[in-house]
């Protein structure tokens, strides 16, 4: 475009001459060729259509309903502005520089884009931008050359986006509603303070994903299953929003549910599985359920298609707990197996979800590694390690994932603190000999541990009760263990026989079936479990006084 011609007639007027064809046959056509079509030609008083490049540009631009106006020179003077833009921001005076003449181009940040193309020759474009007056603008500044580049210009046209960008307003208001109740939702459903263990120190993080990624369904909790072992799960609805929240929600309740039936870890992510196709068959979730037991310093757990969980041990060394593994919840048909891990004094465990490790533009396990180094790296208490490996992993509040942490230490006590964990045990053998000798032994050990004299007789009379229960109902090997931490005293008594003890009411005239009612009116809470090989284990809970504590 010419800046010197803008207001001009341009020069070369067109006509054009048009025919139109008649493809009747004529009758005095006797050979039987081909017809001859007839034209008739258009005469001089025909109208004619005008050129494009013979309409005044002046003239177009003042009717057309989009905003114009044209700038010329480094100081962007007004050469021109058309009608429907002196509607919507009123008269300019031509020839005055912008920056006083066109203060609308200035408050929205224009000025610069004039100069970019003045010196690029190149057209641009800034899309939704609010004008003062509340109206939304789409501006293309498209450069004018002229033979002088002093006076070569910019022409700004503006469509009226108002309506199209109070809609997406509208819709990303809607949005960031659903988000907030999604997240709201989701940590609603989260624990909303961990159970601490006795033996572990535990923290756990959740950070949904930014501002334009829907929120997920990463849960994580921890379980106290009583006799000193702790449940821990973390788990990953596949989905976004509400919906996925929901079906987390209803998972992590379940998993509540099926750990107080103190099952092995395969046995509860069988129960999920079902239960999962149940809620719903189109959502499927990965999980981790793990159980610590501190008198064998190991760490059970099923993976039902999560990743796997970190294990650093005392020297530093990480270990990467990969099998067993089965398919996500909800898929059927796989029996899950357990696996364990050493997870002993000095160690600390991370799990997590995918969040944390997986990224666009690199493999899986890269990040997993990368998760490990930062692991081996990484001291402090459990809610230290937390940030550290965020941070390690680059995710921030805009991060396109949510992701959930856990993180269990079992620290090395030692020295006075070391004296308020203590374990005892004794190998029930022989037959009703063995009962006096376990009553011996537990007051032997509640004794040297200076507990005072009725919560002494209180867990020698339990001891007792579980041994006399053991070898009345159970079968060898038997074993009775005392343990000490610095809130309670945990007895317990294994045996061979996998058939549990359950609490009934005793008639007078019977001369059996109180053992296990005596316990439960002394103790805190008692219960029992199976086994790995087909034995149980009955145990009971004292808390200890705040003294002792």
């Amino acid at each position: 475009m010419n800046f010197t011609r803008w207001s001009a007639r341009l020069p070369g007027t067109q006509r054009r001459a048009a025919a139109r064809t008649d493809h009747a046959v004529s009758p005095d056509r006797r050979d039987g060729s081909v017809p001859v079509a007839r034209a008739e030609r258009i005469t001089e008083d025909t109208p004619s259509v005008p050129a494009l490049d013979e309409l005044p540009a002046r003239e177009v631009l003042d009717r057309i309903p989009a905003l114009v106006a044209l700038v010329h020179g480094p100081d962007h003077r007004v050469a021109y502005v058309n009608d429907a833009y002196t509607s919507a921001f009123g008269a300019r005076p031509i020839g005055e520089p912008a920056r006083e003449a066109l203060p609308e181009l200035d408050a929205l940040g224009l000025l610069p884009l004039l100069d970019q193309v003045l010196r690029s020759s190149k057209p641009r474009t800034v899309k939704s931008r609010k004008a003062p007056g509340g109206r939304s603008y789409t501006f293309t500044c498209t450069p004018v050359d002229a033979p002088d580049d002093k006076s070569r210009g910019v022409l700004v046209f503006a469509a009226d986006v108002t309506d199209h960008a109070d809609a997406a307003e509208r819709l990303r208001a809607s949005e960031r509603e659903q988000r907030r109740t999604a997240v709201t939702l989701q940590r609603s459903l989260l624990p909303q303070e961990l159970e601490q263990p006795d033996d572990l120190r535990i923290a756990a993080t959740y950070q949904p994903g930014g501002t334009e990624a829907a929120v997920g369904g990463d849960w994580y909790d921890v379980i106290t299953l009583g006799g000193g072992r702790t449940a821990l799960v973390i788990g990953d609805v596949m989905g976004r929003g509400v919906r996925a929240a929901a079906v987390m929600g209803q998972l992590r309740t379940a998993v509540r549910a099926y750990a107080r039936l103190d099952l092995p870890p395969h046995e509860v992510l069988q129960l999920l599985d079902g239960l999962a196709a149940e809620i719903d068959a189109n959502q499927i979730a990965t999980c981790v359920y793990a159980v610590h037991d501190p008198n064998e310093g190991r760490l059970v757990y099923a993976s039902a298609g999560h990743l796997p969980i970190l294990v650093r041990d005392e020297s530093g060394n990480v270990l990467r707990a990969d099998e067993p593994t089965g398919p996500p919840l909800g898929t059927g048909g796989w029996m899950h197996t357990s696996g364990s891990v050493p997870l002993g004094p000095g160690s600390t465990a991370v799990l997590y979800t995918d969040g944390l490790v997986e990224r666009r533009d690199a493999d899986l396990d890269e990040g997993i590694t990368a998760l490990a180094g930062a692991l081996a790296g990484a001291t402090g208490t459990p809610q230290v390690i937390c940030d550290r490996l965020l941070r390690s992993a680059g995710v921030t509040a805009g991060h396109d994932d949510d992701v959930a942490v856990l993180v269990l230490q079992h620290p090395a006590r030692t020295g006075p603190d070391g004296e308020l964990f203590r374990n005892a045990a004794l190998e029930l053998l022989g037959g009703v000999e063995a009962a006096p000798r376990a009553r011996a032994f537990a007051s032997g050990v509640l004794t040297s541990w200076r507990f005072p004299a009725d919560l002494h007789d209180h867990g020698v009379l339990a001891a007792s009760e579980l041994v006399a229960n053991s070898l009345q109902h159970g079968t060898p090997p038997m074993r009775l263990r005392l343990r000490r931490t610095d809130r309670r005293l945990i007895i317990e008594v294994t045996d061979g026989d996998d058939h549990l003890p359950r609490r009934r009411r005793a008639e007078p005239a019977d001369e059996a079936g109180r053992g296990i009612a005596i316990v439960a009116t002394i103790a805190s809470s008692w219960g029992s479990r199976r086994t790995p090989g087909g034995g149980k284990a009955v145990w009971c809970e004292f808390a200890l006084p705040k003294a002792d504590a």
